[in-house]
């Protein structure tokens, strides 16, 4: 499969979900959900799903729900991340945020709700009972109080303060490599894989979650508005502690590439078939946007 072929079959997947046909009392907030969801975006959580779940030997369109479930849940940070009282951007993905559209109050309600239309959409799929709870089990843990969340405070207790690079680990590992990690993971649990195999789909996760988030500190200095579709240079302005401010480019992009090979050399533990995932890898480590 290659990475066109799963981004359509995640977009038609996604497009199912929150559907207007007729007059409701409380469609504002499906049109607002709907907004964010479908504005585009690279789907590489639903990818890593999809994919992990193909070579771990499950059937990929029963993950379908699953894969859309990590999109949703990703998509509800986003809008959250974009408030007022958090980032304040009013441009993600080229298009006015949820805020700026629908006004804060529906904004938060609509995180609120992917949130928890995320669980009940894996929940509510054809997948085995144990693989629907393992799918759950891995999304809460990563997006809790020990996940994305954490993470999320733990940034902003270090707003105004000198981090070091472990500082920085802590925070990205948990709001950024943990969505990223659970996405792997969740493909070999709706397979239902092998532990082994679990743990290989952590250790790739975490990898590229990193190297992820190092490229995302680069691309604030060296990208273009137009490319990113959002502000650049915000991170600078707000003196937030990045990679970039702290390590530099040289050493940013020396340590995007060696995240990059080990995500690449771990999958052999567990897995053959690994062109588009070792494909992947090199192709975040690159990006642009």
């Amino acid at each position: 499969m290659t990475t066109e072929a799963y981004k359509e079959q995640i977009e038609q997947a996604l497009a199912t979900y929150f559907r207007v046909d007729e007059p409701f009392p409380y469609q504002g907030l499906a049109e607002s959900m709907r907004y964010s969801l479908l504005a585009g975006g690279k789907r590489i959580r639903p990818m890593l799903v999809l994919e992990f779940c193909r070579i771990s030997g499950g059937d990929v369109k029963k993950a379908l729900p699953v894969a859309c479930a990590v999109e949703m849940l990703h998509t509800y940070s986003l809008i959250h991340d974009d408030l007022p009282c958090m980032d304040n951007d009013d441009l993600r993905r080229g298009k006015p945020t949820n805020h700026v559209v629908f006004g804060e109050t529906t904004a938060v309600l609509a995180g609120d709700a992917l949130q928890a239309e995320a669980f009940g959409t894996i929940l509510r799929s054809d997948l085995p009972a144990a693989c629907r709870a393992k799918c759950a089990e891995i999304l809460a843990s990563a997006v809790g109080l020990d996940g994305m969340c954490g993470g999320q405070y733990l940034d902003i207790l270090g707003e105004g303060k000198l981090l070091r690079e472990e500082d920085l680990n802590e925070i990205n590992s948990r709001k950024t490599g943990a969505l990223l990690t659970a996405a792997c993971q969740m493909g070999v649990a709706a397979a239902g894989g092998r532990e082994d195999q679990l743990e290989t789909a952590a250790q790739y996760g975490a990898a590229i979650g990193m190297a992820f988030q190092i490229r995302d500190d680069m691309l604030d200095v060296l990208s273009t508005k137009e490319e990113l579709g959002k502000p650049i240079g915000s991170d600078v302005q707000e003196n937030k502690n990045t990679y970039m401010v702290l390590l530099g480019e040289e050493r940013c992009a020396a340590l995007v590439a060696r995240l990059t090979e080990a995500a690449k050399t771990v999958l052999r533990q567990s897995f053959t078939d690994t062109e588009f995932l070792i494909s992947l890898a090199d192709s975040m480590a690159l990006r642009r946007n």
